[in-house]
């Protein structure tokens, strides 16, 4: 049974400005539709069935517009910030009842092609309470912000780069609920944070991804998703 898998999707994507200003970057149109059924379309390709959106801004529109998830023969469930930003760490803290033991974490603005099954195994066989996916960069597509050299992860830090760093965080994660559990339901805290606290704990393992991550985070990122996405649609 695949790992449940939660999207982070309550942010307020100021970077897209007047894109996001009425509703949620999940559904933003990208090649005709609304990102986020890209995203459920290309996890239950991959057998990841069991989906938790976790929502903020505008939260309610993307639990109108995708419902239950059974028009894609998946289970979709939605996890509300309800009266502050908790950050991604504290949201995906609010949600640990929904998630349950293991899950999967990834970015609502993502678009992730890679091996889910191999990365779930890496997962659980490391016996680490989180797992970071990492992409060879080299300050390609982003700024690189990780120290990953023969299977291990060295370093990671989105502010204090150096240039040992070649690697990116490529967006994809998988927890252990007890990487979450230190922190106080309620608490606001970035994802990062708690990368970083299990990594000085030495409880997180990596896997390194061969191919490139997409995303429409930015203006950029969204016109080459648009393109991205209408090229595999014609090759269908």
């Amino acid at each position: 049974m695949s790992l449940p898998v939660a999207i982070l999707a309550g942010g307020l994507a100021t970077r897209l400005g007047g894109v996001t200003a009425t509703r949620p970057k999940s559904l933003v149109d990208v090649a005709g539709r609304p990102f986020a059924e890209h995203q459920i379309e290309l996890l239950e390709r991959n057998g990841l069935t069991e989906i938790v959106f976790l929502v903020g801004h505008l939260g309610g529109m993307i639990r109108d517009a995708i419902g239950d998830g059974s028009r894609w023969k998946v289970h979709i469930r939605y996890v509300f910030e309800e009266t502050r930003l908790l950050g991604t760490g504290g949201a995906i803290r609010h949600a640990l009842s929904a998630l349950g033991e293991r899950f999967f974490v990834l970015y609502g603005d993502s678009y992730l092609e890679c091996d889910y099954a191999a990365i779930e195994r890496a997962f659980v066989s490391s016996a680490c309470d989180g797992l970071m996916t990492v992409y060879p960069n080299d300050n390609r597509w982003d700024r690189s912000n990780v120290q990953y050299e023969h299977g291990r992860l060295l370093a990671y830090d989105k502010t204090h780069v150096t240039p040992a760093m070649r690697h990116i965080d490529y967006g994809l994660g998988a927890f252990r609920a007890a990487a979450f559990e230190p922190y106080a339901d309620g608490a606001a805290f970035d994802l990062v944070d708690a990368y970083q606290r299990l990594l000085a704990a030495g409880s997180l393992a990596a896997f390194e991804v061969p191919t490139r991550f997409h995303e429409i985070g930015s203006r950029e990122g969204l016109e080459e998703m648009r393109a991205y996405l209408s090229r595999a649609l014609k090759r269908s």
